[in-house]
């Protein structure tokens, strides 16, 4: 079946997302993505013309998704019953079968170097998670505690599960909220 290559970038940026957010963006190489797309290496760097390109592609893919999922998770009510609506969406999003851990900042942990354009985005995802929240609240210091307690989620759940010390995460906003009244 031949594809667009509009629609073999998508189909690779796919198989990609999912053999860097399990595997690792470092421990997996250009040829294992290709190999699993089920394309040539040679077509995979005519649409990408590295592994960085790939990797920034990839985060930047990440973050719309990551973003659509934000804002459907924050769409309605009034902005208290829209924070307490990420953080019951957050706590789906966390199960084990769907996460292991929050991929932008695994991206920014395996890549370091802020000049690479995969951090980058990265960091302007985190930015703007952070920006949207702020919108959500009544001062900027509510907003940091938020982000602090959605960040605590993915760290918690890596070692201790979604059951663990994230299931606390929406009464400790409830508490917050309550206390910024």
């Amino acid at each position: 079946m031949r594809r667009m290559a509009r629609e073999t970038r998508e189909h690779i940026l796919a198989v990609a997302h999912d053999l860097f957010y399990w595997h690792s963006i470092k421990g997996t190489g250009v040829d294992t993505i290709a190999a699993a797309a089920g394309v040539a290496p040679t077509t995979l760097y005519r649409l990408f013309a590295s592994k960085d390109d790939l990797v920034a592609a990839y985060v930047e893919r990440a973050s719309g998704l990551y973003k659509q999922w934000f804002l459907d998770a924050t769409a309605e009510g009034e902005p208290a019953d829209r924070i307490l609506s990420l953080f019951d969406a957050l706590i789906e999003q966390v199960q084990p079968e769907h996460c292991r851990g929050c991929p932008f900042l695994m991206a920014m942990a395996e890549l370091p170097d802020a000049s690479t354009k995969a951090h980058t985005l990265a960091v302007e995802t985190k930015a703007w998670v952070r920006a949207r929240i702020g919108e959500l609240t009544p001062s900027d210091v509510l907003a940091d505690q938020i982000f602090l307690v959605m960040e605590g989620i993915y760290a918690s759940v890596q070692s201790h599960g979604a059951d663990g010390p994230a299931r606390q995460a929406r009464g400790l906003v409830e508490s917050l909220l309550r206390a910024a009244r």
